[in-house]
């Protein structure tokens, strides 16, 4: 009879089943668990299909359940780097994490990579505290719209627009027609709903922290993370490691990524090699350069 293969022999003998319990037991003995989650990216409600990151309840939720769910979390820790975007994903991914944090009961902090701007900055006082490098860059606490006029070009192209509504104020900029006041007064007002909702949040988590005039810290400015700490607008400087290392000295650190894209896992940076219509490629450079003028804007 053929000799059994070395592996099954080890285990029909028991040797495996032997040695399970020292794995369990090891693996028992690494202590408590910090979840670091990577909040990277743009946030916007549109996922980029390709190897862009970006952040959104969609994209992020998976990564946030995995690492609020482990059984041995002392705490999680937002690792976030992100230029900011859409208001109402940052208030929805920052409520969510709010959530998480009450039903797990752990405490959560946030760490400002390059930058937490706007709606990141959002994301990042979602956290009990926040803590950045000192060369980062923290706040722009405001709201921004751009577009662009281009009745000029069309009627340069010889092009002639027509739009039909039902509703006066169904059209508002359109960047086809000629800019009117009183849209431009209605953008202005809905701009401050928004901004004083902003500045409402980050009152309600930084609190009595705050160190300077509203008038300065809500203005939209952007601050490195060493003037940020001096503001109150973190908790302190540091590199993640050293930081974790000091609130959580027995604590292992564990990354949680959110998922990537479908096209960024098959290895492909463009829709197009997708078999995409030009249509799409357009589309996705325009995504693409939407994109890198929010990262420009501080520099990166």
């Amino acid at each position: 009879m053929e000799k059994a293969p070395q592996k099954f022999t080890d285990l029909l003998s028991g040797k495996l089943s032997a040695k399970l319990p020292a794995k369990l037991a090891e693996r028992a003995e690494r202590g408590p668990v910090v979840a670091v989650v990577k909040l990277h990216g743009v946030i916007t409600a549109t996922p980029s299909p390709v190897s862009r990151p970006t952040i959104s309840t969609q994209t992020v939720e998976s990564a946030l359940t995995r690492a609020f769910g482990h059984d041995r979390l002392s705490g999680v820790v937002l690792s976030v780097n992100s230029p900011g975007g859409a208001p109402t994903q940052s208030a929805l991914v920052a409520d969510r994490i709010r959530e998480l944090a009450a039903e797990k009961d752990v405490p959560v902090l946030a760490y400002c990579e390059d930058v937490a701007a706007s709606g990141g900055y959002w994301l990042a006082c979602a956290a009990d505290e926040v803590y950045a490098h000192p060369t980062s860059i923290v706040g722009s606490v405001g709201v921004v719209s751009a577009s662009f006029g281009l009745t000029g070009l069309i009627e340069k192209l010889g092009v002639e627009r027509r739009v039909y509504t039902a509703g006066d104020h169904k059209v508002r900029l359109d960047p086809f027609s000629p800019e009117k006041e009183e849209d431009v007064a209605w953008l202005r007002g809905l701009q401050g709903e928004l901004h004083e909702q902003f500045q409402d949040w980050v009152r309600k988590r930084r609190g009595s922290k705050l160190n300077g005039s509203e008038d300065d810290l809500f203005s939209g400015e952007v601050w490195t993370g060493s003037k940020a700490a001096e503001l109150g607008l973190v908790d302190g400087v540091g590199s993640l490691r050293q930081i974790v290392k000091e609130k959580f000295p027995d604590a292992h650190l564990h990354t949680v990524e959110p998922r990537k894209p479908l096209l960024a896992k098959l290895g492909m940076s463009s829709a197009v090699r997708f078999g995409g219509s030009p249509a799409d490629s357009i589309l996705s450079t325009v995504e693409a350069l939407e994109h890198r003028a929010l990262w420009n804007r501080f520099g990166l």
